[in-house]
């Protein structure tokens, strides 16, 4: 099994380069996703956010309100690490069940862990291939006002609150440009899966 990280600053492309990699036939685990599962209603890791948090990180639903748990955590380093000490290891829990699976159903599976977080969390040396997808600070916040309607200052926000580019990047093994059109990142991704197709065979042996 080849266990590939996969990670960028928010608005940088990941998501088109996951998307593509599954396409290929990589089991991809969307570490986003997982975070959700574990604050999903009922679940122990929403009754502890919101024992840390409020009863003001709920909706009418009694589902976690993600844009006013964000408001309190963005910008806030202090209220940002007690959120990562409740959530992350339940995330991490999954994704070594959901990796264990994918490894027992085929021995040469190629998976890649979706982690934003990744360096920031210090993933770095987990993993065969760390994979970056970077873009410039100043294009992501455009990114993410045009496209996700969020406000200048909550986009410059976002942005701040995740490690930084120069970090993300003398972390990586390969580095791939979410900077240009979307083909253009969907074909460095096939270039590197060829490549990887020789360290498949490696682990399978």
């Amino acid at each position: 099994m080849l266990r590939i990280g996969l990670t960028g600053g928010i608005a940088a492309g990941k998501s088109v380069a996951a998307r593509r990699f599954a396409e290929h036939g990589a089991v991809v685990i969307d570490h986003d996703l997982l975070a959700r599962e574990v604050v999903a209603p009922g679940t122990i890791g929403l009754e502890r956010v919101v024992e840390v948090f409020g009863e003001g990180v709920l909706g009418p639903d009694g589902a976690l309100d993600r844009a006013a748990l964000g408001h309190i955590v963005f910008g806030n380093h202090e209220a940002r690490a007690r959120l990562n000490a409740l959530v992350h290891p339940e995330i991490h829990r999954l994704s070594v069940e959901r990796e264990a699976a994918a490894g027992a159903a085929d021995p040469g599976a190629v998976v890649v862990h979706d982690i934003p977080l990744l360096v920031e969390t210090g993933q770095e040396d987990a993993f065969h291939i760390l994979v970056v997808v970077d873009t410039p600070a100043d294009l992501r916040i455009r990114r993410l006002v045009e496209g996700r309607g969020l406000s200048l200052p909550e986009a410059r926000q976002r942005v701040a609150a995740q490690a930084d580019d120069d970090v993300r990047r003398a972390a990586a093994d390969i580095v791939v440009s979410g900077e240009r059109a979307e083909d253009d990142l969907l074909a460095a991704i096939d270039a590197l899966w060829a490549r990887l197709q020789d360290e498949v065979a490696e682990e399978v042996v």
